[in-house]
């Protein structure tokens, strides 16, 4: 039982896994003391419980969090309206604060907690620590909602308030640690069979890593960002989605940060890709059903194909699609996809193979370190053609010109097919079109060391076009 003398406050960690620029934690720490928490709730989730890759992202990152905090987090596992308000109870707690979060089941949960808790005389307040702008606010001029990116961003965002300033870290706080805390062993959030031993080596988890990879990105990426961030061997992009879904960084402190270096067409562009990030929540928030429903109604009409085995061959990178195989590997791999080779299997999969963008989806949640509700239903239905300001759906990627024109060198694909490794230029992502005597020089078989090409490209883009002719 904790002492009353000081008032005790609840500061309820989401995805804000940080000290700088946390509104909610600033406004707790000025409070009294904290009671720091963090409830794996996959209860109320349901079938948005995080998947497996992005479990393993919030072990490290909740290590890292407890570590800053002297070892103060406690962490807690079930229903989170029901452990807040005994936790409340226990520790004699007046006030609870969090940051928002802005998937559907989250909004409805947290709206019970906090009216619940005001019932009970129980301060409840919640902060903005995760959007530019909040998704309600940035209307048309008739106070409908932008369903078209660059009206919302160019004219909604940009002529709203500026984003604020962001916060620093709270000057002093006093947290307080709960004995009856579950270790964070006992989350269980790391996989019992250890695949996650490969994603190792390609991250530092954490608030102190997120800002490293914010100044690696300034030195070796900001530069060339506008047309450098369409090739995927090359160091110019960010890396930073995992670590602002998770808010070891917030996104006002990289708004700023970036704004901060001047003004061209590649910090424009960055700026850009964060609104982008603000439009996919803004369509979230209007359209609670993107993840799973068709935003354009017509396409529930659309007549996909059922086919376990050919999705088995796009999710383990045996197409015969080098490119395509590269960007599922590198998934597999890392944890994370180049967003120029995102796009690309995106097509592959619902274009080419003609199968269902909802596999994408829940492959990409389960496989992806920066797997995020808003992104992945958003960026799956533009690549599908099914969503808002999509792209249409007859403008289909060629996997062997995208390879050809934004891997020239092979560099990135060789990495991830390194069976294709010893053939040409001319026939890395073509090798069925490589003589025999080429072939064999590389130690390439095809149906053996790598697939043959699992569809003819000219073919399934007929077939697909005509079965949207039919919508």
């Amino acid at each position: 039982m904790t002492s009353n003398v000081t008032p005790l406050v609840i500061h309820w960690f989401r995805q804000d896994l940080r000290l700088g620029d946390n509104p909610a934690l600033t406004h707790a720490a000025a409070k009294g003391q904290v009671l720091p928490i963090y409830i794996l709730d996959d209860e109320n989730a349901g079938a948005h419980a995080m998947g497996g890759a992005s479990r393993w992202w919030l072990h490290h990152s909740l290590d890292s969090l407890n570590q800053s905090l002297g070892g103060t987090l406690n962490c807690y596992r079930g229903k989170a309206d029901v452990i807040l308000p005994e936790l409340v109870k226990r520790h004699h707690a007046q006030a609870v604060y969090w940051n928002r979060c802005y998937e559907p089941w989250r909004m409805q949960r947290d709206a019970r907690i906090k009216e619940r808790l005001q019932q009970e005389g129980i301060i409840a307040e919640s902060f903005n620590g995760s959007l530019l702008w909040e998704p309600w606010e940035i209307r048309k001029d008739d106070g409908t909602p932008y369903r078209v990116f660059t009206p919302f961003y160019r004219k909604g965002c940009l002529n709203a308030p500026a984003p604020r300033q962001p916060l620093p870290a709270p000057h002093q706080m006093h947290p307080v640690k709960d004995e009856a805390a579950l270790a964070l062993a006992a989350l269980e959030l790391l996989p019992r069979i250890r695949w996650d031993r490969q994603l190792e080596p390609h991250w530092t988890i954490g608030e102190a890593a997120a800002e490293a990879r914010l100044q690696a990105f300034f030195q070796e990426g900001l530069a060339q960002y506008k047309e450098g961030r369409n090739f995927p061997a090359k160091p110019y992009v960010s890396r930073l989605s995992p670590y602002l879904h998770f808010g070891e960084i917030s996104p006002h402190r990289l708004w700023h940060a970036v704004r901060a270096r001047g003004d061209d067409k590649h910090i424009d562009h960055f700026l850009s890709e964060l609104g982008w990030r603000e439009f996919s929540h803004h369509l979230l928030y209007q359209f609670p059903e993107l993840p799973q429903k068709n935003l354009q109604a017509k396409f529930d009409r659309f007549p996909w194909r059922e086919d376990a085995e050919a999705l088995a061959r796009w999710q383990r990178g045996q197409t015969g699609y080098p490119i395509v195989d590269a960007g599922m590997r590198e998934l597999w791999q890392t944890g994370y996809m180049h967003n120029r080779v995102r796009m690309i299997v995106g097509s592959f999969l619902v274009k080419n193979l003609r199968l269902d963008w909802r596999h994408g989806e829940r492959w990409f949640w389960d496989c992806l370190v920066d797997a995020d509700l808003a992104n992945n239903s958003a960026s799956w239905q533009w690549v599908a053609g099914s969503g808002a300001d999509a792209a249409p759906y007859f403008r289909i990627f060629n996997p062997v010109t995208q390879g050809q024109k934004f891997d020239m060198a092979g560099d990135y694909t060789r990495r991830f097919v390194p069976e294709l490794a010893r053939l040409p230029d001319r026939y890395l992502f073509c090798p069925e079109e490589a003589p025999k005597d080429v072939l064999q020089n590389a130690g390439v078989v095809l149906g053996k060391t790598y697939p043959a090409p699992m569809v003819d490209l000219a073919t399934s883009r007929a077939e697909a076009l005509h079965a949207f002719a039919t919508l």
